[in-house]
């Protein structure tokens, strides 16, 4: 009896190459970060990982990535539907817009930002006047990983709603449905999965953010310091293994948090699928 035939021919030797690439570039990396925290002992390991500086930067880096990407889910929904329902004048330049935070060097972002929400920036000091105060505080970092956020949110919802027919909001609103149970029970199960794709994505990205943050962060011990900028310090101390140890953490913490994120993405599509 003849072998079944493969539909992907080659498909051995593209596996081969695809785990060989994977472990270049993600596994031996990652590999080599647990080893050489592992270094230290379980003890030390523990008192490194758990100083209250490098906790504070814990909470503000994944509690600012959250919060970051939850106002994404929100406000990037209203820009993918306004792109994707309305044509208005200057549609294709706020489209092109959208994909600044990709094309902008984080630095470039980060003095820009810097200069905007500063108490002497264009926006800083009116908001100064009102007692807000975003450059060199915590909201700052908040308002850096937005920027850097939302185009995650955008194009990862834009296409789903472009598939999306109009004629099941026309026919829910021809039934008697009001707009907000349009939008809760017709529009939003067709666009959970795609809204939580978007927001791991943009949580991952702001947690490992760099760039865009430390000149508007501040960067006070304790206040405004993220994770990733401790990571720095500690290299260019030549404390590999604290670094390393960090480093561990955020990557134990960011794993688990994308899979609870994915576990509910397939719990949603299974819903939605079960309610057709």
């Amino acid at each position: 009896m003849a072998a079944a035939r493969r539909v992907l021919p080659g498909f051995g030797l593209s596996m081969g190459v695809t785990l060989a690439y994977l472990s270049l570039i993600v596994f031996i990396p990652l590999t080599a970060v647990f080893i050489k925290s592992a270094s230290l002992g379980w003890s030390e390991f523990w008192h490194v990982a758990t100083t209250p500086r490098v906790m504070a930067s814990y909470r503000l880096s994944f509690g600012a990535s959250l919060l970051a990407a939850a106002i994404n889910v929100v406000f990037g929904l209203m820009l993918a539907w306004s792109l994707v329902r309305y044509n208005f004048p200057g549609r294709r330049i706020v489209d092109a817009l959208i994909d600044l935070p990709f094309a902008l060097p984080t630095a470039v972002a980060g003095i820009a930002l810097t200069a905007l929400y500063a108490p002497n920036g264009w926006l800083g000091h009116y908001l100064e006047l009102i007692g807000i105060k975003v450059a060199f505080t915590p909201l700052g970092v908040l308002v850096a990983l937005v920027f850097i956020g939302v185009p995650f949110i955008v194009r990862t919802v834009q296409p789903v709603l472009e598939d999306l027919d109009i004629e099941f909001e026309e026919a829910a609103a021809s039934l008697g449905a009001t707009r907000l149970q349009t939008i809760r029970r017709v529009v939003l199960p067709a666009l959970g999965p795609a809204l939580l794709t978007g927001f791991a994505l943009a949580f991952a990205r702001a947690v490992g953010e760099y760039g865009s943050v430390i000149f508007i962060a501040g960067n006070l011990p304790m206040i405004s310091e993220i994770t990733p900028l401790i990571i720095i310090t500690k290299l260019e101390q030549y404390d590999y293994a604290g670094a390393t140890t960090v480093a561990a953490v955020m990557l134990i913490v960011s794993f688990i948090l994308l899979l609870i994120i994915n576990v509910l993405q397939a719990w949603t599509a299974r819903s939605n699928e079960r309610s057709r």
